[in-house]
């Protein structure tokens, strides 16, 4: 039987820490409304909007969310509505409900004061392993590597590892050798450089389909470069399945003197869109045609043009149907929002934008 390889098995680049720190700091991103800063806070609030988000659309919401919620104490003291209208928009909206019950926590069991250690760190809700250091690093200088996507391709492409990060045993391997690769006796600020690097050259030059290996200051030290096989890393077999979904959205609006008003519904508080409002959802046009409200006819609906929307996992199929109702005709678990509170309130993205766009 093979043994599974460990991060013995594998050298590392003398030269690697020191060459990346001195590139970080001549020509890394310097400019981003979240570097510079030693404010836990700040820092984990960009580690979690950049969770599968791409720079561009964090800088929008970056400032917004600080501006409301400027420190960990105002964030814990908002009600969930208030968090998840802010972040609508960003998608992946368990992060959102994570980042406010870790707001809570920190308040609650830490006297509102982030630890300093990663081992602690991760104890947090919605921190992982990554984002723990991060924090720790860019705040405290510990001497410990982050190890998300942009990291892990960065790191296997130098390193040429081909084993299947599908496989725990693996992500463990390649973490022992992020752990490897650290400058050895660093101050702060080197842990700072050092951690912005990983991030800015697998944001900037390391990418994952067109790297740019000419341009890159690790091109000498790069195993995957050399054998003109960077694509191929990182390894990672799994595949993922995506679904294929219709749903009809039963858009019902009422006359609500001053302005229209819109009749929404707490979404379950898992799977998609969980715990924002949403308008009904149905999972076929004879289901929402039967859900009308009594004395609404079929004729009466307003069939919208359907809007393609892509999840992780899912590729979505929305079906608006529109239909002008008394406000007394519609009853149960919901609310009346006027369009103009709808800023206020948590809506899934394109159900925000279908309903600033209805037609009078």
């Amino acid at each position: 039987m093979s043994r599974t390889p460990t991060a013995a098995d594998t050298p590392v680049p003398a030269g690697f820490a020191e060459r990346l720190i001195h590139w970080q700091r001549c020509a890394g991103r310097h400019g981003l409304p979240w570097q510079g800063t030693r404010d836990p806070y700040r820092v984990w609030l960009s580690e979690v909007m950049l969770q599968q988000t791409q720079v561009s659309t964090v800088l929008n919401y970056f400032p917004r969310f600080l501006a409301r919620f400027p420190d960990v104490q105002a964030l814990a003291q908002a009600t969930p509505d208030e968090v998840m209208a802010l972040w609508s928009g960003l998608g992946y909206y368990s992060r959102a409900r994570n980042l406010h019950r870790c707001a809570q926590a920190v308040v609650a069991e830490h006297g509102g004061v982030f630890p300093a250690h990663a081992h602690t760190l991760e104890t947090l809700p919605g921190i992982g392993a990554s984002t723990a250091a991060a924090i720790a690093a860019f705040c405290h200088g510990e001497r410990i590597s982050i190890l998300d996507g942009n990291v892990r391709r960065v790191l296997t492409r130098l390193l040429a590892f081909g084993g299947d990060l599908a496989q725990p045993p693996q992500q463990r391997v390649l973490w022992d050798l992020a752990q490897a690769m650290l400058p050895a006796a660093p101050t702060g600020d080197d842990m700072a450089a050092y951690t912005q690097g990983l991030m800015d050259l697998g944001a900037t030059l390391c990418t994952r389909s067109r790297p740019r290996c000419d341009a890159c200051p690790m091109r000498t030290l790069c195993r995957a470069a050399e054998a003109g096989e960077a694509t191929k890393y990182p390894v990672k077999t799994r595949t993922l399945k995506r679904r294929h979904e219709s749903w009809w959205l039963l858009v019902l609006r009422a006359d609500g003197g001053d302005e229209p008003h819109i009749w929404l519904q707490r979404r379950p508080s898992r799977g998609i869109w969980a715990g924002l409002h949403c308008t009904p959802v149905l999972a076929s046009e004879a289901e929402a045609l039967a859900a009308l409200p009594p004395g609404c006819r079929p004729e009466s609906v307003v069939a919208l043009e359907p809007v393609a929307h892509s999840l992780t996992h899912r590729e979505l199929r929305l079906h608006p149907l529109l239909v002008d109702v008394p406000a007394s005709a519609v009853s149960g678990d919901g609310q009346w929002v006027a369009l103009s509170g709808l800023s206020a309130v948590g809506l899934p993205a394109p159900v925000r934008v279908l309903l600033d766009r209805l037609p009078d």
